[in-house]
């Protein structure tokens, strides 16, 4: 059948995008089914007499059409729709959001991905780093809006005569100092976790020390780097052979990706979808609250909230989501992934290691809330109510 000349199903289709204010075509039908983003007409009985058959639109298809007219104008990457609309709760076809999510993953590439399998493990990561030196990779440890609220802060605190870091921090730092990791230092070691899925304490602390260089101290950072010394047991059960850190099962983390993507209920995808998103609200919130103050020449608790949370995981989301300005679906979908992988190894840790202090999480400014939220069911099982986060304003 010509598609200039819709069949009774999808004029069923294009009338009802019509009384919604948008207008869709057969061809766009046909294409969008081509794509897998819309399924096919079902077939009722026949007509008698040879008239044909009948059909009728799939039942997910009216909302699907709605969302394909909103979405899939010319020059839209097929995967990037199915992600948009997935993310709307629309009914793609789970192959269609699967396959989307897994070409998120495939766009991670770095040199020497093409080489033979058996490719010595030592001999990449040294071409690597040979790559990443002869084309001057980098990696940006601090954007230059945190670096400015971080600047800011500090200016009313030298004109208060008061000071950043309170003995609370100091006394938990066991390696203060200046951090030694530079942009191309982290480039390498971000690509060198992906492809190893493992990375050392020590280069963690100081990644994490670089992309906080005002702290006079991080304990966060310290805790890492003295994982094996302080906690042995515990460093024995998630610390490879090697004193590295296993950051999934233990292989190219992208494979470990790609399995989720294949995997993964998708009421968790679809519930971890919408965790990003609120996570890059607070954050962009966040920064402006701050910066309100800065403006007005005072530090309130917007700001209390940033420098508690720059020592942890919080601080490295803000750090993200300024890094990644315009966020597009593909990159939604890899924090989609990656969180997933987080809440994997948490569950992971809470089986192999007993008494694992799992309400900690929900202290202000460790984790993003949106993330604390997500965690509530882990953190609210077994402990009493988190104590509240060490005061990190300026004191006198």
């Amino acid at each position: 059948m010509s598609t200039d000349t819709p069949s009774p199903a999808d004029q069923l289709l294009i009338d009802h995008a019509l009384r919604h204010g948008f207008t869709v075509t057969a061809k766009m039908l046909e294409v969008w089914r081509s794509r897998r983003l819309l399924p096919g007409n079902i077939c009722g009985g026949g007509l008698g007499r040879g008239k044909g058959s009948t059909s009728r639109p799939a039942p997910e298809s009216c909302a699907l059409v709605l969302g394909l007219a909103r979405h899939g104008g010319r020059g839209k990457r097929p995967h990037d729709v199915a992600l948009l609309l997935f993310g709307e709760g629309l009914p793609v076809p789970e192959p269609t959001v699967r396959a989307a999510f897994t070409a998120a993953v495939d766009t991670l590439t770095f040199p020497g991905d093409d080489d033979e399998p058996d490719t010595d493990p030592e001999d990449r990561l040294d071409a690597l780093a040979d790559h990443i030196a002869e084309t001057d990779s980098t990696v940006t440890l601090v954007p230059a809006r945190a670096r400015r609220i971080d600047e800011g802060i500090a200016r009313l605190v030298r004109a208060a005569g008061q000071h950043l870091a309170p003995a609370e921090l100091t006394a938990f730092d066991t390696n203060p100092g200046t951090p030694t990791a530079t942009p191309r230092d982290a480039a390498l070691a971000v690509a060198a976790a992906a492809i190893t899925g493992t990375m050392a304490p020590e280069e963690i602390g100081d990644l994490l020390r670089a992309m906080n260089p005002t702290a006079v101290a991080n304990p966060i950072a310290s805790l890492v780097e003295t994982t094996s010394q302080d906690v042995p047991e515990f460093a024995d059960v998630i610390l490879t052979d090697d004193n590295q850190l296993a950051l999934g099962p233990g292989r190219d983390a992208r494979d470990h990706l790609r399995d989720l993507a294949a995997t993964a209920p998708l009421q968790d995808l679809a519930r971890a979808w919408k965790t990003p998103e609120d996570v890059r609200q607070w954050a962009l919130d966040l920064c402006g609250r701050v910066e309100e103050q800065l403006a007005a020449g005072q530090l309130g608790e917007a700001a209390v909230e940033w420098m508690n949370g720059r020592y942890a995981m919080a601080g490295l989301a803000v750090l993200s989501t300024l890094k990644e300005r315009d966020w597009p679906p593909t990159q939604h979908a890899l924090d989609t992934l990656v969180l997933l992988c987080q809440l994997g190894e948490y569950r992971r840790l809470d089986r192999l290691v007993s008494g694992c202090q799992w309400h900690l999480l929900a202290t202000e400014g460790l984790v993003p809330p949106p993330t604390r939220e997500l965690l509530q069911e882990l953190i609210s099982r077994n402990a009493p109510s988190a104590g509240a986060a060490v005061d990190v304003r300026p004191a006198s």
